[in-house]
């Protein structure tokens, strides 16, 4: 809840100073280098020509006091190969900012002994998957079993523990339903999920989901899941998910700053990169985005859509009341089987409202 109030204090505040563009969470890339090479990840292949290069820690700290997010996201590349990631979390972390520090597990032995646990710190583990899923993604054998040795071990410090899971269309529904299942047992305090994207550089995978399909198999998912379930999410972005909202991107609401600079337009679409945070503000978003670029069409991911519901839910009071009254029990299960029963298709949706950022509705384009 301390997370919630920040947000809702946060964005009250944009509101009164009139600002229209804005960030929610800042993700911070301190190197690009990665210890895996996953299936479906851009980020090594395209920092390729720069994957020897990091940010020193006054530039980590530069970046996050030009852009003053609430909430930082430290991802890469591996963020636990960086020699003062240490540091990093922990000067970041006494500003009394939120942090998620995303790993893949395998050096976590080196996190437990140098990074202290903080209500304001969230370590996010990544699984894909059960074991033989996981492993396959991230191309490597035994990588799973470390990552549940990591989340126990981490547990028993004293962190906080998230996971972060992306499903790709080569996986059945009953496997995520087995691993958020157990994960909310171990006590993961939430489990963040998402459809892959389709990177340039990983295209030619016959992995990724194509948004109706998404949507089929977010419902299927979910449906399957106890209500009980600890997602990691605004439960609006949830109903994104399963098709049951419909919303325009906020790319602007999670800049990405990496050693080559700020990523324009988007953390996921990098036309250029520029040197200052103001020079991103200064983006032309209304180029991008389902209907207006190619490569947003079948984009679902939570960078860019998790800040759209937190506007909706700020901009309408009907809908700032359903987040509040499910934050604690989202029942996206429940309505995931409503609309597998109500035979909603797995292409071609019906037409539905769309969300605009003012709060306003409009028919689905």
């Amino acid at each position: 809840m301390g997370l919630s109030l920040r947000l809702g204090w946060y964005l009250l505040q944009q509101k009164i100073k009139g600002r229209e563009h804005f960030p929610l969470t800042m993700i911070l890339e301190p190197l690009e280098e990665c210890n895996l090479t996953c299936t479906g990840c851009g980020r090594i292949r395209e920092y390729e020509p720069i994957i020897d290069r990091k940010l020193t820690v006054e530039q980590c700290l530069d970046a996050v006091e030009e852009c003053d997010p609430p909430v930082v996201s430290i991802a890469g590349g591996e963020p636990l190969m960086h020699p003062a990631i240490a540091e990093i979390v922990a000067r970041i972390v006494k500003q009394k900012r939120y942090v998620y520090l995303c790993t893949n597990a395998l050096l976590y032995r080196k996190a437990l002994r140098s990074i202290e646990p903080s209500p304001y710190l969230s370590i996010v583990v990544h699984l894909d998957g059960l074991r033989e899923t996981h492993d396959v993604a991230v191309e490597r054998k035994g990588v799973y079993d470390v990552a549940i040795k990591a989340i126990k071990a981490f547990r028993d410090a004293g962190h906080r523990v998230c996971t972060n899971t992306t499903l790709f269309s080569s996986n059945q529904p009953e496997e995520y339903h087995r691993l958020f299942a157990m994960l909310n047992d171990m006590g993961v305090e939430g489990m963040m999920v998402s459809p892959g994207f389709q990177y340039e550089e990983v295209a030619h995978n016959d992995i990724f989901l194509q948004r109706e399909e998404a949507r089929s198999f977010f419902r299927r998912v979910f449906e399957g899941c106890r209500d009980s379930i600890r997602f990691y999410h605004n439960p609006l972005y949830l109903d994104f998910l399963i098709g049951a909202r419909e919303y325009e991107c906020t790319q602007w609401s999670t800049p990405t700053y990496t050693p080559a600079g700020w990523r324009k337009p988007c953390y996921l679409i990098a036309d250029e990169h520029v040197t200052t945070f103001a020079q991103l503000m200064e983006t032309d978003w209304k180029a991008y985005g389902r209907g207006k670029d190619p490569r947003c069409e079948t984009c679902m991911m939570h960078c860019g859509y998790e800040g759209s519901a937190l506007q909706d839910a700020m901009s309408s009071p009907r809908a700032f009341v359903e987040m509040v009254r499910r934050s604690s029990r989202p029942g996206v299960a429940k309505k995931a089987r409503e609309l597998e029963r109500a035979g909603r298709p797995a292409t071609g949706a019906p037409e539905r409202e769309e969300t605009t950022l003012t709060g306003g509705r409009r028919g689905r384009q």
